[in-house]
């Protein structure tokens, strides 16, 4: 995935990425002559920028997009709510909201270097697909890592979802209840129109 600037992207979708970043939407930045305004916007552009916006704040490639979709497809349901539900139990999303790291690609970054574990086994897959009952912890030796340290001293940056459970006791440590609700995502998307997208 290209490194486009962080505020460039936020500029360009109009809305909060937190998986992305954690800075606020910049004002619009008035052109002048004439390119001032906005052009119009194709219904094929309207679609794609919404796709693209589900990528960058989740940081999946186009190829991890589509099994993902796939997957989506053969599960029970709406596909489009099945996939924002696969999307948000990726493992480096669950350590992310769990506010284990400050954004998705931090949190990816703690998955790869082997500092998280579920049921207690080490895991270095940023997708793994984290179920229902299995818990999401830092690894004993990396839990002194000034990282981690300040993430989980902060704690979530954005509303812990309904279906994560911090442990009370272990600031470090969590656990999976349920399957992820549409209204669990904090990502504003139109995932009808990513759906959309694909079947044209």
């Amino acid at each position: 995935m290209r490194r486009t600037p962080r505020l460039k992207l936020l500029r360009r979708f109009g809305t909060p990425l937190p998986g992305l970043t954690r800075k606020e939407v910049p004002a619009p930045v008035d052109m002048p002559g004439p390119r001032r305004g906005r052009r119009k916007t194709s219904e094929y552009k309207r679609l794609l920028e919404e796709k693209q916006k589900l990528r960058v704040n989740y940081g999946v490639s186009e190829r991890q997009l589509r099994n993902s979709l796939a997957m989506a497809k053969r599960l029970p349901g709406r596909t489009g709510e099945q996939l924002l539900a696969l999307l948000e139990r990726r493992l480096d999303s669950v350590v992310f909201r769990f506010g284990f790291a400050p954004t998705i690609r931090a949190a990816r970054q703690l998955v790869r270097h082997r500092h998280l574990q579920v049921d207690g086994r080490r895991v270095d897959l940023p997708g793994f697909l984290v179920q229902p009952g299995q818990r999401v912890s830092i690894a004993p030796t990396s839990r002194a890592l000034a990282v981690v340290q300040e993430a989980t001293a902060r704690g979530p940056l954005v509303r812990l979802p309904s279906f994560l459970v911090l442990d009370p006791d272990d600031a470090m440590s969590g656990r999976v209840i349920s399957a992820p609700a549409p209204s669990d995502t904090p990502l504003l998307v139109d995932i009808r129109q990513v759906v959309e997208f694909y079947a044209r």
